[in-house]
């Protein structure tokens, strides 16, 4: 029997992601939408593209009315939001995909200083497993354990930002062939992930024909990936992040650079990329000289990864990661993560190639 499923916040772009995919999904039955604003409209009315395919009405997000409906939730919330329900929805058995940053960083001192707002449940982000499978799919695999003993879990599913530049660093930190400890990650994203609601930069007449960098040097996800970067490395991990925003719908890519270590050649790094995703079904490495684009993985759950070495005077190992921001860096992750914790295969629902034109 497919697994009930509810998505809170479904009318936003990364929610109706998750709509889609969890439509399509053999396993998984989408049985209820919210949204606080939309409520007691249909969403297909909202995304006519769903007409046929989805006839559910939205309601407001209400712990009881989601725990009676649903065994899974998917909270493709603001930051912040998801503080006060996922604490309610664990209580009453269900198991939560969040999307928002609320449950990504393990001590909540940090998330008080870069979101400037208090964290309401601190005690439950010792038992949140973060949601990179290519890097903690034992942690994941423990959340099924878990659930499969009758316990509510959380994943807290990482940034898009976060999961592109962790996808491009990793393997060389991993493998030792970086040394020092500065990443610097340059990276450039569709205007959709600054979500559905449009602002000044994001406003079409603003956004179209420019290329702009925003956030620099105080992005809210530089402390995710520090942390993430810092446990892959094994020692404290510094980033320098500059994210940029791009005239595209959606994609993104994120290009980093790491000192590499005295006598490591471009084979070593080519090797240690294919060695590490060699069994990852949603991540490729490129063949040597090849470096990844957005619009190979546009609407898939898909990262390509690229990787060259500058071996001059200061010998630099550059990777850069393409994935789809709503695909690999919100939804698609998030389904994939819920695979691994139901106890399914991790790309059910999750293998449709992008669009070829």
């Amino acid at each position: 029997m497919a697994t009930r499923t509810c998505v809170v916040g479904a009318t936003g772009y990364a929610g109706i992601e998750v709509c889609r995919i969890v439509l399509a999904h053999p396993e998984l039955e989408l049985v209820m939408v919210t949204d606080r604003k939309e409520a007691g409209t249909r969403l297909d009315a909202l995304y006519p593209q769903l007409a046929g395919a989805c006839e559910l009405t939205l309601v407001q997000p209400d712990a009881d009315a989601i725990a009676a409906a649903a065994d899974v939730a998917f909270l493709a919330v603001p930051h912040t939001a998801s503080l006060a329900l996922t604490p309610e929805l664990l209580a009453r058995g269900v198991t939560v995909l969040d999307l928002s940053a609320d449950y990504r960083l393990h001590d909540p001192a940090v998330y008080e200083d870069w979101y400037a707002t208090p964290h309401t449940s601190p005690e439950l982000l010792s038992q949140t497993v973060y949601g990179l499978p290519e890097l903690n799919r034992a942690g994941l695999a423990s959340l099924a354990d878990r659930r499969a003993a009758g316990e509510a879990v959380l994943v807290a599913v990482p940034g898009c930002y976060p999961t592109a530049t962790a996808l491009a660093a990793a393997p060389a930190l991993a493998a030792g062939l970086a040394t020092g400890d500065l990443v610097i990650a340059d990276a450039i994203s569709g205007v959709s992930g600054a979500g559905r609601g449009c602002n000044a930069r994001t406003h079409f007449c603003h956004a179209n024909e420019s290329v702009e960098a925003y956030g620099v040097a105080h992005h809210r996800h530089t402390p995710e990936i520090e942390q993430t970067l810092s446990e892959v490395a094994g020692r404290e991990v510094c980033v320098v992040f500059t994210p940029h925003l791009a005239p595209l719908t959606r994609g993104l890519l994120s290009t980093v650079y790491l000192e590499a270590a005295p006598g490591v050649a471009e084979q070593d790094v080519q090797a240690a990329y294919e060695r590490a995703y060699a069994n990852e079904p949603l991540v490729t490495t490129l063949p040597a000289g090849t470096m990844p684009a957005t619009a190979s993985v546009a609407a898939t759950a898909r990262a390509q990864v690229g990787v060259a070495l500058d071996a001059r005077r200061r010998p630099t190992i550059v990777a850069s990661c393409a994935i789809d921001n709503l695909g690999k860096g919100a939804a698609a992750q998030a389904v994939q993560c819920a695979n691994v914790v139901l106890g399914l295969p991790e790309t059910t629902g999750l293998l449709a190639a992008a669009p070829l034109i």
